[in-house]
């Protein structure tokens, strides 16, 4: 039987000495493996970089809105932890400033209407409850259609000079959120 060679020795010596095998065993061990997938998704818009971090929540055949998720009630597009944005300078949310920074992002669907958009000052917070009064920004955005997306995204489908499209993506519901660098105008 040939001899292991000392680069395999000592690449196999930390388990050894801890007692754990180097096999798979490892990874029977392990927590489950959640159904709402973490995601970080960051554009740059000129000189500002723009990062969005959350929890990707899966349809799986459920009705969402007006169900799953009430009407008229502050939600956050995240499972396990509130929607988190965070802008390197100052930019417009739908034509309204918002100072650098990072911010839980809440929206608060209605049925046939406009939509809320919600910054808050609470950046990294659990899902629920909805942090009331610390509110940095509220705005109406209007939800457009689309084809069905079974986990929720955030994409940046129009990236163009000083501005970007930012859209919550969620079944068939679209919301886009107009993002600029500059001041509108």
């Amino acid at each position: 039987m040939p001899r292991p060679s000392i680069a395999a020795v000592l690449l196999l010596a930390p388990f050894a000495v801890a007692g754990v095998p180097a096999g798979g065993a490892a990874a029977q061990e392990r927590d489950p493996i959640p159904l709402s997938q973490h995601q970080v998704v960051s554009q740059s818009i000129g000189w500002v970089d723009v990062e969005v971090e959350y929890r990707r929540p899966v349809a799986r055949d459920r009705e969402l809105f007006g169900s799953l998720v009430s009407w008229d009630e502050e939600w956050t597009p995240s499972a396990d932890s509130a929607m988190v944005i965070s802008v390197s300078d100052d930019v417009w949310f739908a034509g309204e400033p918002v100072a650098a920074g990072s911010y839980s992002l809440w929206l608060v669907p209605r049925r046939d209407a406009a939509w809320t958009l919600v910054l808050s000052r609470a950046a990294r917070i659990f899902h629920a409850p909805y942090p009331a009064g610390r509110d940095f920004l509220r705005v109406s955005v209007d939800p457009t259609s689309g084809d069905h997306v079974e986990t929720l995204q955030i994409a940046f489908p129009v990236v163009s000079g000083p501005e970007a499209l930012m859209e919550v993506q969620w079944g068939e519901t679209r919301l886009p959120i107009p993002i600029r660098i500059l001041p509108p105008g």
